[in-house]
């Protein structure tokens, strides 16, 4: 055997946790597992508990700014050598190191102390969980392992958030060279399985297929897409989109993990690890953060990358029917398509938000009736920034892909499209809007859905501004119009608008 080569690995939770419990026996399973490829593992916790309470007004920003100190201070060893480190994150811990690496790497001519990034099942897009507030989630057993964020996190966990977006549109922008020795490695590892015994019956967020009870395959995926829609001129009154922007991420390394869901001891990606060597239910974890591990260079990095994908693959296949037995109510069986989610962000032309709208989607001929039948999952607009609302799809549904080669989802026309309709209010006024759209075509919807992704989709809308808002009136003789003359008060608006 080669001799050991020493690694270091930093374990990140995401909330308020001050033993190995948290993580299951993940550190203690890597540090055995190590010397059978070689590795002298180090292990190395920061604990995000010291610097996280569960008072509101904590924000992810915080966070990061304290895990930077406990860098400094707790790995100054490390740092001072020269050595860098492997971050293992679980769900928010993911978005958390993120942020972090975003404000102190990110465009810096400094290299970043972590050298791997490896997220499982990482809230990275949000959670549909976290509007449903703190009173609620306490309920609700399996959430973050059992441990209630304060509301400051919780508003960054929010699907469309404003931190969010801006963080992740930092990376879909960003350039390929993010990837490699000089910056970071970074991976995603999650399930898409549920524990029914954390199935919350008043929530059925708990039991969403597409994602592991917590977070969405597509929400924790960074394979992701910016895409800007642009609305007519200011010298017509255009009702027509257009693509100005279509933007793709850095290819990221995903693997869906087998039998995988987001909490508990029995199938959580993390909580459920057993340290004996011996213990096949967690084996394919371990193997797929080994195989992150090892890559040290930008060919091992897209060769894990392409292997990933075909894992993938192979798991959603043998994962697609989920059968469940329910007494004697009858047997079920959960049907696991792939889904796609899209978040919408619409504003104006002086950068606005416009938050009264209606939005519909249209399939052959402009049609909304003749899109799929199930195609749509879910919607939720984001409650702080109300002009951002996100789109849960079934997309073997929407494209008529039929996995395994069995008749499992209603049939449609193989005449796949997807367009759009945008009514945004007002509609008249001295401030108004005109309806705009996309014609629906096979070409927008592959650009906009891709299976276990998310889209960023910005629209831009005209701001059309009346000519009345500001007139001006020639004085008439030697003397001011009477009270009567100058009263502009009932003025209305007009037909022209301002170019």
């Amino acid at each position: 055997m080669p001799p050991s080569k020493k690694i270091n690995i930093v374990f990140v939770h995401g909330y308020s946790v001050t033993n190995l419990n948290t993580y299951g026996e993940l550190p203690v399973r890597i540090k055995a597992e190590g010397v059978n490829y070689a590795y002298d593992v180090n292990v190395e916790e920061i604990y995000l508990g010291r610097y996280i309470s569960f008072q509101d007004e904590v924000k992810l920003n915080d966070i990061s700014r304290a895990f930077e100190s406990a860098v400094n201070d707790q790995l100054s060893h490390l740092l001072n050598n020269n050595e860098r480190f492997i971050c293992i994150t679980h769900s928010t811990g993911g978005p958390v190191i993120r942020n972090w690496w975003s404000r102190y790497y990110f465009g810096k001519d400094k290299t970043c102390p972590m050298s791997h990034l490896v997220m499982l099942a990482p809230a990275n897009f949000g959670s549909a969980l976290a509007q449903l507030g703190k009173s609620r989630i306490s309920r609700i057993k399996s959430w973050m392992e059992g441990v209630e964020p304060g509301q400051g996190v919780l508003d960054w966990l929010e699907l469309g958030s404003k931190p969010a977006w801006d963080l992740n549109k930092q990376w879909i922008v960003g350039s390929d060279d993010l990837v490699g020795p000089a910056g970071i490695f970074p991976f995603v590892l999650t399930g898409q399985s549920i524990d029914r015994k954390f199935y919350d019956n008043l929530n059925s967020y708990t039991g969403e297929l597409g994602s592991d009870g917590v977070i969405r395959v597509a929400a924790a995926n960074l394979n992701a897409k910016y895409i800007r829609l642009v609305q007519g001129s200011k010298k017509s009154e255009d009702g027509k989109l257009t693509i100005d922007e279509n933007r793709k991420s850095p290819g990221t390394a995903f693997r869906i993990i087998r039998k995988k869901s987001h909490s508990g001891d029995k199938m959580g990606i993390l909580a459920s690890v057993k340290k004996e060597v011996t213990d096949t239910e967690s084996a394919e974890t371990i193997k797929a953060i080994f195989d992150c591990i090892k890559v040290n260079s930008r060919p091992e990095y897209d060769s894990v990358y392409n292997r990933f994908i075909i894992e993938t693959i192979e798991v959603q296949k043998d994962e697609l029917e989920e059968p469940v037995k329910k007494g004697v109510l009858g047997d079920r069986t959960f049907i696991h398509s792939r889904f796609s989610q899209v978040i919408f962000k619409i504003y104006d032309s002086e950068g606005i938000p416009v938050t009264d709208f209606d939005l519909l989607f249209t399939g052959p001929g402009n049609n909304p009736n003749l899109l799929p039948e199930g195609f749509f999952a879910d919607r939720q607009q984001n409650r702080l920034d109300r002009n951002t609302v996100t789109y849960y799809f079934n997309y073997d549904i929407m494209t008529g892909e039929d996995i395994n080669g069995k008749n499992l989802r209603p049939a449609h026309s193989k005449q796949v499209m997807l367009g759009l309709k945008i009514n945004p209010r007002p509609a008249e006024g001295f401030i108004r809007f005109v309806p705009c759209s996309l014609d629906a075509s096979k070409d927008f919807l592959d650009k906009v859905l891709q299976p276990n992704c998310t889209t960023m989709l910005e629209i831009r809308l005209q701001r059309f501004v009346d000519k009345e808002v500001f007139r001006v009136k020639k004085l008439e003789g030697n003397s001011m119009p009477s009270t009567k003359e100058g009263d502009f008060k009932k003025i209305k608006p007009g037909k022209e608008t301002i170019e």
